[in-house]
């Protein structure tokens, strides 16, 4: 198995329809020790039912805007862990009246909730768990095609998505002297809660699946395994870069 011997975090998961929870499963399968996020104590018990029966899984509270829970965060995996072969950011929100309407009518707090927790959290966190990194550990976040194109009904999460792509860059930089990989997963739209906060998602995945290239729906399982691919030795050369998980999307000029 690719992953066998390795332990790592994917934080954070939100329910069995998340992003988060398909890369899971593909990195669990492979042999991977994992520890999952909950945002906060009131949804660790949906987490908690997901893992039922699931050895070499551990769950952990963390919220992302608390750099006293970051820090938290980083003593109890240091405990139950020491070092860390991966880590999956998984980690985005934006006021629903961000999203929708028009852009320019953005609050400044809206604007700032979103920054901080889809973009500045990849790098808070990164910063508390550095020295539990093993030398060569990869790094994976997610995000999508609405950073470098204007989608409709993702605004503020655009702009957010677009921060975090060149956050990633610069962390591959900072840690690449290590040999530490920093890598992002752009899946096209997928059916998640998160997701359908965004107006005319169906229509969307309707879309992607008549005029894709391979013309067939992807989700969950195509995000795990590339996750896969990322938090394993076949990336090894592979850092700052931008896997796209789309069907071909990302390429087409309609």
């Amino acid at each position: 198995m690719l992953l066998e011997g390795k332990k790592g975090l994917v934080l954070n998961v939100t329910n069995q329809n998340s992003i988060g929870w398909g890369i899971v499963q593909a990195l669990h399968a492979q042999g991977a020790t994992i520890g999952i996020g909950a945002q906060n104590e009131r949804t660790l018990p949906k987490v908690e039912k997901l893992i039922e029966g699931m050895d070499r899984i551990d769950t952990f509270v963390c919220d992302f805007t608390s750099d006293d829970d970051l820090k938290k965060l980083r003593d109890q995996v240091h405990q139950k862990y020491g070092k860390i072969d991966f880590y999956v950011h998984s980690a985005a929100f934006a006021n629903k009246e961000d999203l929708e309407g028009r852009f320019i009518d953005t609050s400044r707090a809206g604007f700032a909730l979103a920054l901080d927790i889809s973009a500045y959290s990849l790098v808070a966190s990164c910063k508390a768990l550095e020295d539990l990194f093993v030398d060569d550990a990869s790094i994976v976040t997610i995000s999508y095609i609405g950073s470098t194109r204007a989608a409709g009904n993702y605004n503020i999460m655009g702009v957010a998505k677009a921060a975090l792509e060149s956050a990633v860059r610069y962390l591959a930089v900072d840690l690449g002297e290590r040999g530490i990989r920093v890598n992002t997963m752009s899946p096209g739209p997928i059916n998640t809660v998160s997701a359908r906060g965004v107006k005319g998602l169906l229509d969307m995945l309707k879309l992607m699946e008549e005029r894709t290239p391979l013309k067939r729906p992807y989700g969950q399982d195509e995000c795990g395994l590339s996750a896969v691919y990322l938090c394993s030795d076949l990336s090894k050369g592979v850092t700052g870069q931008i896997l796209f998980i789309d069907s071909g999307y990302n390429f087409q000029g309609f």
